[in-house]
């Protein structure tokens, strides 16, 4: 089996490091200008909070399951 059991705990850290640093990438360096007109200068703040905090919690909850 691939990365044996514990491979749904792997996925879920990499998921939720993703979600966690993606998203706050995104609010620290908006772009300087949209690449196309259907663009938005800077990510939608409510939504980058919540997915940065689900993200968070997905990572801190596979990382807490691989550990024990």
């Amino acid at each position: 089996m691939f990365l044996g059991p514990d491979l749904i705990p792997f996925l879920m850290l990499a998921l939720g490091s993703a979600l966690f640093v993606g998203n706050g990438l995104a609010m620290l360096h908006p772009r300087s200008e949209p690449r196309g007109k259907n663009e938005l200068e800077r990510a939608p703040i409510g939504r980058s909070i919540v997915m940065l905090i689900v993200g968070l919690v997905a990572a801190i909850w596979a990382l807490a399951t691989l550990l024990r």
